[in-house]
């Protein structure tokens, strides 16, 4: 056996040693999942279960019918989700490419020459056709890494797309509720509106009559002022979140169709599955765990780079030989190379080392994914039971300021009550029945926030 021969064979045993670790595949690590979730009344962690709220698509989530036809448009249209669309396309056509690495490459490089010495002699014509290919043995799992960890950005540019639907969906969904707000407040205002002119004109008539003095009369007009710009005040808002939610449809801003507050109907149950289901269903938390497992695999492409590299290049050429050979003639020729790195100035030392920091910078930022989405979730349960049982008080005390109100108007007409206390309790009326709305869309919204916490549903 060639010396040569041995020196190589030594090498590639040498190389052997230790390189199971190169053909790894990404497991999951441990994390911390349990009681990632707190019970809004007892802190234990909830939502056990498969068939729940977290598993619902967002047409049985969202059911009116004028939301339903606003989402449609904005998943069609928006431009945002467009764009990520197009980064999945992009992300696909890339590990197309890795895949195709592990095949050699072909090109096809004619040549041709015509040279001449002198005048009286003639001209020598030569040409080559060759096809050329070259092929990088994959020995050490270089080319397997690089092709894992571009599936894995792949994943990541999918995940980006589901989570952009999903914080679509949410978006308009909580821009559509707080339209149902708006009016429902605009309609409370307008009654109000017209009981404070009413006020306002049997004070103008009692003053008529001597029972009131201008000051009563005064206060009731500022009163009823009070609630125009409070009209006034909403009529904007109204505006401003139709021009937020038609840019969202990717159109210009427009007049929204819509519902009533009234009408919207919530799901029954909230119960469903947290720590598998959160790690499957939010696709952020899934997507930070993709970046891991790229993370994982460039470490493997870092570590083969240790290794030799063997490229195979075979030649075949139909050439006349620089003008000696007529006609032309085929050549075939294989040139093999195996590549050891030995001193690469540090190169690969720190390439390894930095694959293995960025690793554990993106465990870290899966764990914390983990626990902002748990408290995501904590927080949307929360501000639900607490708007639903202050919806339930809110109605007892508007029971109680109507008759407040309907007593003091009387008692005034009496001359037993102050215009002061007339005003007052039709104040702490307007009040109770505006805020009485917002707990509802409180409600509506923590059901949105949900539905995005849980990971926007089943796709």
């Amino acid at each position: 056996m060639k010396k040569t021969n041995i020196i190589i064979i030594a090498l590639a045993a040498l190389s052997l040693t230790g390189c199971k670790s190169l053909y790894g595949t990404y497991k999951r690590p441990d994390v911390k999942t349990n009681g990632v979730v707190r019970d809004p009344v007892d802190d234990k962690a909830t939502l056990e279960g498969a068939n729940d709220f977290g598993n619902l698509p967002w047409r049985s989530v969202f059911t009116d019918p004028h939301l339903q036809v606003l989402i449609e448009k904005a998943l069609n249209n928006n431009p945002d989700l467009l764009n990520a669309a197009l980064n999945v396309d992009i992300a696909e056509q890339q590990v197309k490419a890795a895949k195709l690495s592990f095949l050699p490459s072909v090109v096809f490089a004619p040549t041709g020459t015509i040279s001449h010495f002198g005048t009286h002699t003639s001209s020598t014509q030569s040409y080559t056709l060759p096809i050329s290919a070259s092929w990088e043995v994959d020995l050490f799992g270089k080319l397997r890494s690089s092709k894992r960890a571009a599936q894995m950005v792949m994943m990541q540019t999918q995940d980006y797309k589901v989570y952009t639907q999903t914080t679509l969906v949410s978006g308009v969904a909580n821009l559509y509720y707080t339209l149902l707000m708006l009016d429902r407040q605009k309609q409370i205002v307008d009654g109000m509106s017209g009981l404070t002119k009413n006020t306002w004109d049997m004070m103008k008539l009692q003053m008529e009559f001597g029972r009131a003095r201008s000051t009563s009369v005064q206060s009731a007009e500022a009163a009823y002022y009070s609630v125009q710009t409070q009209a006034a005040d909403i009529r904007r808002q109204i505006r401003e979140t139709e021009n937020s939610l038609s840019l969202l449809l990717g159109e210009p801003a427009q007049a929204i169709a819509r519902g009533s507050l009234d009408n919207q109907s919530l799901p029954a149950s909230f119960a469903g599955g947290i720590g598998v289901q959160l790690l499957s269903n939010r696709a952020d938390v899934h997507a930070n765990e993709m970046a891991l497992a790229q993370c994982f695999y460039n470490i493997q492409t870092a570590r083969s780079r240790f290794y030799p590299a063997m490229t195979i290049s075979p030649t075949g050429a139909w050439t006349n030989s620089g003008g000696m050979v007529n006609p032309g003639k085929l050549l075939l020729s294989v040139v093999g190379s195996l590549t050891q790195p030995i001193f690469m100035r540090g190169q690969l030392k720190a390439g390894l080392r930095v694959a293995e920091d960025k690793y554990k910078q993106a465990y870290n930022t899966w764990q914390n994914s983990i626990l902002k989405a748990g408290a995501e979730v904590s927080n949307a349960l929360v501000a639900y039971n607490a708007a639903d049982e202050k919806e339930q008080l809110r109605k007892q005390q508007i029971d109680v300021l109507k008759k407040n109100v309907e007593h003091t108007q009387m008692l005034y007409t009496q001359s037993s009550s102050t215009y002061l206390e007339v005003i007052t309790a039709q104040q702490n009326l307007l009040n109770a029945e505006i805020s009485q709305v917002k707990e509802q869309f409180t409600k509506l919204q923590s059901i949105v926030n949900l539905y995005k916490a849980l990971g926007g549903g089943a796709k």
